[in-house]
């Protein structure tokens, strides 16, 4: 057994908490606040499942918009092109692969590449 910190991470939309990352796997919460939305993004490498732990999630796919309520949840495969959008505060939990750096931004509301 290893007791490790968290790791906060500051975002413009909110922040991410850091749970766990291990070879296998990684744990994140999201907090997103009220109006805010992640960029437009996909991943290479990394599948990732999102619960929502509360509020509701507006999931913005080129195809399609799907409104996910407390209790819902999400698969996102390597290259699913997906921006996360808070119509509520909300917290959600992901868990995924464990490449956290692997992020191809299309649009960002804030200027990041």
């Amino acid at each position: 057994m290893e007791l490790k910190p968290v790791k906060v991470v500051e975002k413009p939309w909110g922040r991410e908490i850091w749970l766990s990352v291990e070879k296998e796997y990684a744990g994140k919460i999201l907090e997103i606040k009220k109006g805010f939305r992640t960029s437009l993004q996909y991943h290479k490498k990394k599948k990732e499942s999102i619960y929502v732990h509360s509020g509701v999630l507006n999931l913005i796919c080129p195809e399609k918009e799907i409104l996910i309520k407390k209790g819902g949840c999400v698969t996102l495969n390597p290259g699913d092109r997906h921006r996360l959008e808070a119509k509520e505060d909300l917290v959600l939990i992901e868990i995924s692969t464990p490449e956290l750096d692997d992020v191809v931004r299309l649009e960002d509301d804030h200027g990041r590449k």
